[in-house]
C-alpha cells in the first residue's frame, strides 16, 4: 500500500508475540505477557514510542531490555502529495534476543497435570508445585494454579474480559509460588533440626520423651499423637513430626536448653527465610519472620515462651513462600549450599550467539555441616520408610521428605505441604507440593509427588542412565 495515494491513512508494522504452550496453561506465570506500554514505561526507556508493546510480568517483564530489540528508521524526502522523492536515510531494525529457560516442558506440564487432578479431586482451586535441581538452583518447574492463557492480553483483552479474571476469588493473576505467604508447617522442621545440631543443643543421640505435649502452667503445646511418641531422637523427630522434641529444642523446656529465638531466627536467615530468593522474576514476596519488636509494634503485645513453641514448629506469626520451602530443601539435600533460583540459563542472539550465560550464584555456604545435614537427611528419609510419608516406600527411587499441616485459620482447613528431594541420598530433583486448605500434607500433597516420582523416574531419571 502507498499511503501517499491515501491522505490521511498512515500504514504502520507492528509485530506481536504469541505464547504456543500446548494443553498448559501454568507457563503463563512465568513468561508473562505483552501489553501496551503506558507513561511509566515510557519514563524508565525513551527508546519506546507510544504505540509500543512492553513486557507487563513474568520474564517478559524482568528481560525487557533483552527481549525488545530495537526499531528500523527510515527517513525519507517527499514532494507535497507525500510522494517518495529520495531516500535520506535508513536504519536497519534489530531483532530481539532470546531466553533459553531452564524449564523442563515434561516436567512442568505433567506436575500441572498431577497437581490439577488434586485439586479437582479435594475440591480446592489453589495449589502450587515446584521441581527445581538442587546442585545448581535451576528451576525445572514453576506451577501455580488456577494459572491463565497469556495470549488473551498479548492479542488485547476487552474490559469485560478483563473485569471477569479480576473478579475471580481464586485470583488466577497472582503467582502463588513466589507470591503467596503462608505458614510453613512441619517443612521448617528440617531447619531447625540442623541448627541445633550446628549450635550444640542436641546430638544424633540425644533423646526426648514425647508424652503427648508440653505444659507451661496454664498453657498446654500439643503433639499431634494422643499419648506422644515415647522416647524420640532427631531422626524420629523428622520421621514421624514429633512436636514435643521440636518444643524443646526450639525453645527448651525445665531444664532443657533449647536454641532460644535469637538463634532460631538466626539460623532461619542463614536457610533464606525471610528474604527474596533472588528468583529471576518480579515482585517476589520476602515472606515474614517475626521478631520480639515486630509483635510488639504490630500487634502491640509482648513475646510469650509460647510464640517460640509455636515458631518452632512453623506456626504462628511465620510465613513463608513455596520457593523458599523448595529452596531450603535444596540446601539441605546438596550438602549445605544455598542457590538463588533460576529460570534463564542463557540470551542468544538470532544466530544462536551466546549474549550472557548466567551462572549458578550462592547466596550461603558452608551455614551447616555436611555431616548434620547427613543426619537431616536420614531423618528426611526415615520420613518415607516409616514415618507420616510411608505411602511413597514402594517408589523404584528413594524419595526423602517432609510432610506439613500448616494451621492459619480456626475455621477453615489447613494447608497441605510436602517438600522432598530424589534420589536419596544424591539428590537430583527437588519437589514441593503446596494445596491450599488441603488439609492433611501426608494424605494430600505427598501423593502427587508420589505419581509424579514414579513418572520421572520412568521417563527421565532411569532414561538418562
Amino acid at each position: 500500500m502507498l499511503s501517499y495515494k491515501y491522505p490521511g491513512v498512515i500504514l504502520t508494522i507492528e509485530s506481536q508475540r504469541e505464547y504456543l504452550i500446548p494443553k498448559s496453561i501454568s507457563l503463563s506465570h512465568i513468561l508473562g505477557y505483552l501489553g501496551k506500554i503506558n507513561n511509566e514505561d515510557i519514563k524508565k526507556n525513551n527508546n519506546y514510542d507510544g504505540t509500543d508493546s512492553v513486557g507487563k510480568i513474568g520474564l517478559e517483564y524482568e528481560y525487557e531490555s533483552f527481549l525488545m530489540g530495537s526499531k528500523g528508521r527510515e527517513q525519507i524526502e517527499v514532494d507535497a502529495i507525500g510522494k517518495e522523492i529520495k531516500k535520506i536515510a535508513d536504519i536497519q531494525p534489530i531483532a530481539g534476543n532470546n531466553l533459553i529457560l531452564t524449564i523442563d516442558s515434561d516436567i512442568q506440564s505433567k506436575l500441572e497435570e498431577l497437581l490439577s487432578k488434586a485439586l479437582e479431586k479435594t475440591k480446592k482451586t489453589k495449589g502450587v508445585a515446584i521441581a527445581m535441581d538442587p546442585m545448581n538452583g535451576e528451576i525445572l518447574a514453576l506451577v501455580s494454579l488456577p494459572g491463565f492463557d497469556n495470549n488473551i492480553f498479548s492479542k488485547g483483552i476487552s474490559q469485560e474480559e478483563l473485569q471477569k479474571i479480576l473478579s475471580d476469588e481464586s485470583r488466577p493473576l497472582y503467582n502463588r509460588s513466589i507470591y503467596g505467604l503462608y505458614p510453613s508447617g512441619s517443612t521448617i522442621k528440617p531447619v531447625i533440626a540442623a541448627a541445633a545440631l550446628q549450635e550444640g543443643v542436641i546430638t544424633q543421640w540425644t533423646q526426648i520423651n514425647s508424652v503427648g505435649g508440653i505444659r507451661i502452667n496454664q498453657w498446654y503445646f500439643p503433639d499431634w499423637k494422643i499419648g506422644g511418641h515415647g522416647l524420640t531422637n532427631i531422626k524420629k523427630a523428622l520421621a514421624e513430626s514429633v512436636n514435643s522434641f521440636f518444643y524443646y529444642i526450639g525453645g527448651g523446656y525445665e531444664q532443657f536448653e533449647g536454641l532460644g529465638l535469637d538463634k532460631l531466627l538466626s539460623n532461619f536467615r542463614l536457610a533464606g527465610i525471610g528474604s527474596q530468593t533472588g528468583i529471576d522474576l518480579p515482585g517476589e514476596s520476602e515472606g515474614l519472620i517475626p521478631t520480639k519488636e515486630w509483635k510488639e509494634e504490630v500487634k502491640k503485645e509482648s513475646w510469650y515462651i509460647g510464640d517460640t513453641y509455636h515458631l518452632s514448629i512453623g506456626q504462628g506469626d511465620l510465613l513463608v513462600t513455596p520457593l523458599q520451602v523448595a529452596n531450603w530443601t535444596s540446601m539441605i539435600s546438596n550438602g549445605g549450599i544455598l542457590y538463588q533460583p533460576r529460570l534463564v540459563l542463557k540470551i542468544i542472539d538470532n544466530n544462536n550467539k551466546i549474549i550472557k550465560k548466567i551462572e549458578p550464584a550462592v547466596l550461603q555456604k558452608n551455614a551447616f555441616s555436611e555431616e548434620n545435614l547427613d543426619i537431616v537427611k536420614q531423618g528426611l528419609r526415615d520420613t518415607i520408610v516409616y514415618g507420616s510419608a510411608r505411602s511413597l516406600s514402594d517408589l523404584p527411587i528413594k524419595v526423602a521428605g517432609k510432610t506439613g499441616s500448616a494451621e492459619w485459620s480456626s475455621k477453615k482447613p489447613t494447608h497441605a505441604w510436602f517438600t522432598s528431594f530424589a534420589p536419596y541420598p544424591d539428590p537430583k530433583i527437588v519437589v514441593t507440593i503446596l494445596i491450599e486448605e488441603g488439609g492433611e500434607g501426608s494424605s494430600v500433597a505427598a501423593p502427587v509427588a508420589k505419581e509424579f516420582y514414579l513418572w520421572w523416574s520412568q521417563n527421565k531419571f532411569f532414561m538418562d542412565k
